[in-house]
């Protein structure tokens, strides 16, 4: 597939997907390598273009390198985002205590720990959908099953 065949392909998707509007997207192609530029209205839009993006037959990768900006509207203070992030996880049944959370310039950095991959998800997706985040840094560590296995084993030597 060529170059302007991938570009041509993602944009269709991006035109089809109601989550994203991409009149401020451009699409750029370099052997299956998508770069997508721009600025979208929120972080849960950048992460939606990067998924429309990788559905397309022909992609190998997608560089998202799209801006939030907030519509026009002034962002929250970093305490105040905090504080809307902490209430929206505490509300999430799926989301442990072991979970940290702080913020800078509407950058979010998430730490601590879960037993599973699908947590450590779970935990990124309730973040992305609060008002002023504009990027997310996940640094939760995964603890579960295979610290589990480790232990059962060691239990089962020390027999």
């Amino acid at each position: 597939m060529s170059n302007e065949e991938l570009v041509t392909g993602v944009i269709e998707e991006l035109d089809w997907d109601p989550q994203v509007g991409n009149d401020s997207i451009t699409v750029e192609a370099d052997d299956g390598v998508v770069v997508l530029r721009g600025r979208v209205g929120s972080f849960r839009e950048k992460r939606e273009a990067q998924k429309t993006a990788q559905r397309v037959l022909g992609v190998k990768k997608v560089e998202n390198d799209l801006h939030v900006h907030l519509m026009g509207l002034d962002a929250l203070e970093d305490d105040e985002l905090r504080a809307d992030l902490l209430h929206a996880l505490s509300l999430d049944a799926l989301v442990p205590k072991t979970v940290s959370v702080s913020v800078d310039e509407g950058v979010v950095t998430l730490t601590g720990t879960v037993e599973s991959q699908h947590q450590r998800a779970e935990v990124e997706t309730v973040t992305a959908d609060v008002f002023g985040v504009v990027d997310i840094v996940n640094k939760i560590e995964v603890t579960g099953p295979n610290q589990r296995a480790r232990d059962v084993v060691r239990s089962i030597s020390s027999c």
